[in-house]
C-alpha cells in the first residue's frame, strides 16, 4: 500500500490544525489533568490520546475508504451526517460550558501513573467524537477520490492529523501545568476556552454541509 500524498494536502494541514487547536473534549480533558496533577502527567495524556486517535483513524480509513471511493452518494452522506454532527456538538459545547469546566477542576485526589494517564488518554481520544466526525467527514474532502489508493491516503492524513495533535495538545498540557494555579482559582477562563472551541466545531460544520449540499 502507497503513501502518496493527495493533491490537497497542504489545505488539508490546515484544516487539521482548526480542529485541532479549537478546545474540545480531548484538550480539556488533558488540560484538567495538567491543573490536577501537573506537566508529567498532562503529556503522559497527550501521548495516549493521540494514539486512541490514530487508532479511531484507521478504523475509519480500512471501513471507510474503500465505500467512499466506490460511492459519490456515501461520500456525500458522510459529510451532512458528519456536518449536522459537528454543529450538534459545538452548540453542546456552548451551552453546557460551565458545567465542564467545574468538571475540569475536580479530578480526584489521587495522582495517576504515567501508564494510566496514557490508557486514560488513549480511551477520550478513541472515542472522541470530534475526532471521529473529522476522520469520517471532513478528512474525505481532502482525498484524491479518482485514485486506487484512497485508504493509504486516510492512513496518511490520520497519522498526520495524530503527530499535530501530540505537539499541539502536549503544549497544551505543559501551559496549563505551569500556569496551573492561575486556570484553576478561575474557571470562568475555562468556560471561556468551552465556548471558543463550540464556536470553531459548530463554524466547522456549517462548512461541510455547505461543501457537501
Amino acid at each position: 500500500m502507497s503513501l502518496d500524498f493527495p493533491t490537497r494536502y497542504p489545505e488539508y494541514l490546515v484544516a487539521a490544525m482548526i480542529i485541532i487547536l479549537a478546545p474540545g473534549p480531548s484538550v480539556l480533558f488533558i488540560i484538567a489533568r495538567a491543573i490536577a496533577w501537573g506537566r508529567a502527567t498532562a503529556v503522559a495524556t497527550a501521548a495516549g490520546n493521540v494514539t486512541g486517535a490514530f487508532t479511531l483513524s484507521l478504523m475509519v480509513a480500512f471501513g471507510l475508504g474503500p465505500i467512499l471511493q466506490r460511492s459519490e452518494t456515501a461520500f456525500i452522506a458522510v459529510q451532512v451526517l458528519g456536518g449536522f454532527y459537528l454543529v450538534y456538538l459545538g452548540v453542546d459545547a456552548i451551552r453546557h460550558s460551565k458545567i465542564h469546566a467545574e468538571d475540569m477542576v475536580n479530578q480526584g485526589d489521587v495522582r495517576p501513573t504515567a501508564l494510566r494517564s496514557a490508557r486514560d488518554g488513549f480511551w477520550v481520544g478513541a472515542l472522541n467524537p470530534k475526532g471521529l466526525v473529522f476522520f469520517a467527514a471532513i478528512l474525505p474532502q481532502f482525498l484524491d477520490r479518482g485514485s486506487s489508493n484512497v485508504t493509504s491516503q486516510l492512513v496518511l492524513m490520520g497519522a498526520t492529523f495524530s503527530v499535530l495533535a501530540f505537539f499541539s495538545d502536549g503544549s497544551w498540557g505543559l501551559i496549563a501545568g505551569t500556569v496551573r494555579e492561575w486556570m484553576a482559582t478561575s474557571p470562568s477562563r475555562l468556560v471561556t476556552m468551552r465556548r471558543i472551541g463550540g464556536v470553531v466545531m459548530t463554524a466547522l460544520g456549517i462548512f461541510t454541509l455547505a461543501s457537501a449540499l
